[in-house]
């Protein structure tokens, strides 16, 4: 694959899901998942997994970490060098941030005078739930064996991390545990244990 056409496949893989990623980062990890390692085969579902445990870790929107991350790792991949894999990470980027930067610029024109219509109530009502089943489905991605392991590959990786899992749930949901605090006692207690 030529450099150009990586670059334009970069750019409109993103774009895309720029443009369809509603209900933030985590509603786009399955759609980034899917571009990056099924559909284009720029990584395996392992390194796409550590580009999401990176992309948490580090400061910003977890969408567009990822996509700067893919785009340096696609470009990297295909054999060329660290200054084209930069601006690769800077056409994921773009891209992906592109269709918001519109959206926003559209919505604050025409929303604040059109907020109370009808069609524009009834679009919003339309989101909500896709927006939960996007959630859902990055969720689900996420639950592969290469975080969790297997009963038959791992028995104790399995079970830790299942453990982990439902503490970090059931501390964050009933018990209201500060998700960074949660965040920094299972990645010790995956330490210690694994």
């Amino acid at each position: 694959m030529g450099l150009v056409l990586l670059y334009m496949s970069l750019f409109w893989s993103f774009f895309k899901i720029g443009l369809f990623g509603f209900g933030g980062g985590y509603a786009m990890l399955s759609m980034i998942q899917g571009e990056v390692v099924t559909q284009n085969g720029w990584m395996t579902t392992a390194e796409f997994t550590d580009i999401v445990a990176v992309s948490q870790m580090t400061p910003g929107p977890i969408g567009i970490n990822s996509a700067t991350y893919c785009g340096y790792s696609a470009v990297a991949a295909a054999g060329y060098g660290e200054g084209w894999a930069i601006l690769g990470s800077c056409t994921a980027t773009f891209a992906v941030v592109l269709p918001s930067l519109i959206l926003m610029l559209m919505i604050c024109k025409f929303l604040m005078r059109y907020k109370n219509h009808p069609a524009v109530e009834h679009v919003f009502k339309g989101i909500r739930p896709a927006v939960v089943g996007l959630l859902a489905a990055a969720a689900l991605c996420l639950m592969n064996v290469e975080n969790f392991s297997s009963i038959h590959i791992n028995p104790w990786q399995f079970f830790v991390s299942i453990f982990l899992f439902l503490a970090a749930f059931i501390g964050t949901r009933s018990f209201k545990v500060n998700p960074i605090l949660m965040i920094c006692l299972c990645g010790v207690a995956g330490l210690l244990l694994f």
